[in-house]
């Protein structure tokens, strides 16, 4: 099973600044629910409107950089262009 990335939230804020991903992927990404990566999108959750900082998911491990890579995959390559700049 995949495990959810150490601070999902600024992933998912990350993720949604720098990559085509849908809400769905990022959701599922993140281990987080769709409409709440919609309100991180939206700017709606507290914590992130607090902590606007997002974290790149692909610097502090390269496991993490294997998972997009999958995902890009399994879900059409939306971003896989920068997955390859990595």
């Amino acid at each position: 099973m995949q495990e959810a990335p150490l601070v999902p939230k600024a992933t998912a804020v990350w993720l949604l600044d720098n990559t085509a991903l849908s809400f769905e992927q990022v959701a599922e990404f993140c281990k987080l629910h769709p409409l709440e990566v919609k309100a991180i999108a939206d700017g709606d959750d507290a914590v992130v409107i607090a902590n606007a900082r997002g974290r790149n998911p692909l610097i502090p491990a390269a496991r993490i950089g294997e998972r997009l890579s999958r995902a890009a995959t399994a879900h059409g390559a939306a971003f896989a262009a920068f997955v390859q700049r990595r």
